[in-house]
C-alpha cells in the first residue's frame, strides 16, 4: 500500500495524510480511517490526482463536513479526497453567487444575508459542504438546491468546466454528475428580499429544529428517505423502534429517524439499527425505506458485532 501511497504524494502539491482517522470527520463520530486524506492545493492539483488514480486504477471518495456519512469501521481503502473551504473562488454578481464547493453551507446564507438576497433559507439549518449540499440534492420542507443551483464547476482527470443546473438531472436527495467529476464550485441564483424577515424566518426553523431533533448528540440527521405521502420516522416509530439501541447506537427517543451515537458507538451498530427498521417496516407495512445517508468502505451484512440490543 505504501508504494502507491508515496508516489501520489510525491506528484501533489496539496496536504496528505496516511491513515487518516475518519470518526472526527463525520457527524455520527464512528468509522475507521482512510488509506490517504487528500486536500488538494487548487483544482489543477485535483485534476492531477484524479488523472493519477484513474491511471492507477485507485478508487476516490470525495469527503465533505461528514454529514449524512455512515464509514465503515474498516475505513475506506484507496484515496478520500477534501476540498479546503476556500477551495476556488468566490465571486459576487447581481443576484449571483459563487462559492467554493469546500465551503459550509452557512457560507452561503451568510453572503445572502450581507448581499441583501433571499431565497436559500432552508440551508440554514443543514449542516455540511455546499458541495454535498448539490450532490445530495440536500433540502427540507422550505426548499432545495436545485431551486437555487444555476451551475456547478466540475473538475475530473481532464481539468475543470462549469455544467448547468439542467444537465445534473436534480431529483430527491440526487444529482447525476460526469463519472470521476468532483464539484469545485457552485453558483447559485437568489432575489433580492427582505433580508429581516429571512433571518427570522431561519431562526424559527432552526429553534424548530432543536425542538423536534437530536441536535445535540453525534447524528448523521434523517436516515430514510420518508418514502411517497409518509414519513420515515413515523413508520420506524410505529415499529416499535423509537429509542431502540444496539451497542452504543440508537434510534432517538427525539425523532425516530435519527440514529445517535451514544458514546462508543460502531458502523457495524449503526448499520444494523438501519437494517433492523427496513426489515421491520417492511415486514409491518410492506414499504421499502431507502437510505438517505450514504455508506461509505465495507460492511459485512452478516456481521454479528454489538449484538445485545436493548432499549434506551
Amino acid at each position: 500500500m505504501s508504494d502507491w501511497r508515496s508516489v501520489v504524494v510525491a506528484k501533489l502539491r496539496g496536504e496528505c495524510t496516511f491513515d487518516a482517522p475518519l470518526a472526527t470527520r463525520t457527524a455520527i463520530r464512528v468509522g475507521g480511517s482512510a488509506d490517504l486524506l487528500v486536500r488538494p492545493a487548487d483544482p489543477d492539483d485535483l485534476s492531477a490526482l484524479l488523472s493519477l488514480c484513474l491511471a492507477q486504477d485507485l478508487p476516490v471518495f470525495v469527503l465533505g463536513n461528514g454529514a449524512n456519512l455512515l464509514v465503515a469501521d474498516a475505513g475506506i481503502r484507496g484515496v478520500v479526497v477534501r476540498l479546503p473551504a476556500d477551495f476556488g473562488a468566490d465571486s459576487a454578481g447581481g443576484t449571483r453567487l459563487i462559492l467554493s464547493a469546500g465551503a459550509p453551507n452557512s457560507r452561503l446564507v451568510a453572503r445572502a444575508q450581507a448581499s441583501g438576497l433571499v431565497g436559500c433559507e432552508f440551508l440554514s439549518g443543514i449542516p455540511g459542504t455546499l458541495g454535498g449540499a448539490v450532490v445530495m440534492n440536500a433540502g427540507t420542507k422550505l426548499g432545495e438546491m436545485k431551486n437555487l443551483v444555476s451551475r456547478v464547476e466540475v473538475t475530473t482527470a481532464a481539468g475543470a468546466g462549469w455544467l448547468s443546473a439542467s444537465e445534473l438531472a436534480f431529483a430527491y436527495r440526487h444529482c447525476e454528475l460526469p463519472p470521476g467529476a468532483v464539484v469545485t464550485r457552485v453558483e447559485v441564483a437568489l432575489r433580492q428580499g427582505d433580508v429581516e424577515a429571512s433571518a427570522k424566518s431561519m431562526l424559527a426553523d432552526r429553534e424548530y429544529r432543536r425542538r423536534t431533533q437530536p441536535l445535540s448528540q453525534p447524528t448523521f440527521g434523517s436516515t430514510f428517505r420518508n418514502p411517497p405521502g409518509r414519513h420515515a420516522g413515523q413508520l420506524i416509530e410505529a415499529a416499535g423502534l423509537k429509542g431502540f439501541r444496539i451497542g452504543g447506537a440508537a434510534w432517538s427517543e427525539l425523532h425516530a429517524n435519527f440514529v445517535v451515537n451514544l458514546g462508543g458507538a460502531s458502523a457495524s451498530e449503526v448499520r444494523q439499527l438501519m437494517k433492523l427498521a427496513q426489515d421491520r417496516v417492511r415486514e409491518e407495512f410492506g414499504i421499502a425505506l431507502e437510505p438517505e445517508v450514504r455508506l461509505a468502505g465495507e460492511f459485512r451484512e452478516d456481521s454479528n458485532e454489538g449484538q445485545g440490543a436493548a432499549r434506551g
